[in-house]
């Protein structure tokens, strides 16, 4: 029997009873909802907000993960390795990378 429980399509369905349990006991709890300007702005520490948006783009974020990507996997390579001119040829091509990375 909990072979079946346990099943994926039978665990999703149970999983998404659940939640629409939980979901409708929720709503039955909450308040009336009432439309109001001041729940619909944001906060900005009494200023206006400026009519500009902000979207720096992905640019940054894909730097710093793929710097933490190279320091991640040269520290596991450096960690299966033992002392050998080959690690430290490694490592100096490691540094090589993040400087470029991070001056580039």
């Amino acid at each position: 029997m909990s072979d079946i429980i346990l099943s994926p399509p039978i665990a999703f369905l149970i999983y998404l009873l659940l939640v629409a349990l939980l979901s409708g006991m929720g709503r039955a709890l909450a308040g009336q909802h009432e439309t109001n300007p001041l729940k619909e702005s944001g906060y900005t520490g009494g200023e206006k907000m400026g009519r500009q948006l902000a979207a720096p783009g992905y640019r940054p974020f894909f730097l710093t993960a793929l710097f933490f990507a190279i320091v991640h996997l040269g520290v596991l390579v450096l960690s299966s390795g033992g002392l050998t001119p080959i690690v430290g040829i490694y490592l100096a091509g490691l540094m090589l990378a993040l400087l470029a990375l991070i001056l580039g």
